[in-house]
């Protein structure tokens, strides 16, 4: 199926109460750069804690790639400012820094085999463990960057260590993949109905703000979220793709 149809298809696919798509257990959201579990997930991780489930948050990357060139954030003082605003976004939704964890693996070089992987991969089974996690979340394979195709591959490789554990995807950059892109058949998923927790979904993404102001000033091409990109993820739902090894 084409990028288009399927995501198309996506934004119409049922909604699910959170209880069945975590089997009434605790669940964990696997980002490969700080901010992707707040657009993605945000509303997943509030309402899950609103509940008192557990959550667990894996950020896989150091982040330091969306400013490479500024000289005021040198990759060291940026990556403590990009972990610095995902803890705040964690408080936002409920979550406590002591559920998340920075596995620190090179921005824009995650990789997906070799022992490197197996050890990110143990990581994340391992917070799956100590949560009793009935779900796992990650971004989708077709995500036209390389750390969220990583990032796939890591959860994979993490389910091999789980037993019980359902593994969905969710879409963040296969928004902007052309229109004609193969990938695969048509979706297979849920929608979660976030409206009662898009204000802290919002105050969530508001702590990325080295990725939603110009905090950073000296690198002309430094990243930054764009108003359609936010807008889209300011929608009362949220998409999860099943996964199915």
């Amino acid at each position: 199926m084409r990028a288009d149809a399927l995501l198309s298809a996506a934004e119409a696919l049922p909604y699910a109460e959170l209880s069945e798509i975590t089997a009434g257990r605790g669940l964990v959201v696997v980002a490969p750069h700080p901010d992707d579990e707040s657009l993605g997930c945000g509303g997943l991780i509030a309402q899950s804690r609103a509940r008192g489930w557990p959550v667990r948050l894996v950020v896989v990357s150091d982040g330091v790639g969306s400013h490479p060139n500024s000289a005021s954030y040198p990759p060291a003082r940026l990556r403590a400012l990009r972990e610095a605003e995902t803890l705040a976004a964690a408080r936002a939704l409920g979550l406590g820094a002591e559920h998340v964890r920075f596995l620190r693996l090179p921005d824009r070089s995650v990789p997906s085999t070799g022992p490197e992987a197996e050890a990110a991969a143990g990581a994340i089974a391992a917070a799956a463990r100590e949560c009793g996690a009935g779900a796992l979340f990650v971004t989708w394979a077709h995500d036209p960057h390389c750390d969220h195709q990583a990032c796939a591959a890591l959860a994979g490789l993490a389910l091999r260590h789980l037993e019980g554990v359902r593994l969905f995807a969710y879409p963040v950059w296969g928004w902007s993949l052309p229109a004609e892109t193969e990938v695969g058949p048509g979706p297979d998923g849920v929608r979660l109905d976030v409206t009662g927790q898009l204000a802290a979904k919002a105050a969530a993404i508001a702590a990325h703000r080295s990725q939603t102001t110009d905090l950073i000033v000296d690198d002309p091409n430094g990243f930054r979220l764009d108003a359609a990109m936010l807008a889209r993820f300011a929608r009362p739902f949220e998409i999860f793709l099943k996964v199915h090894p």
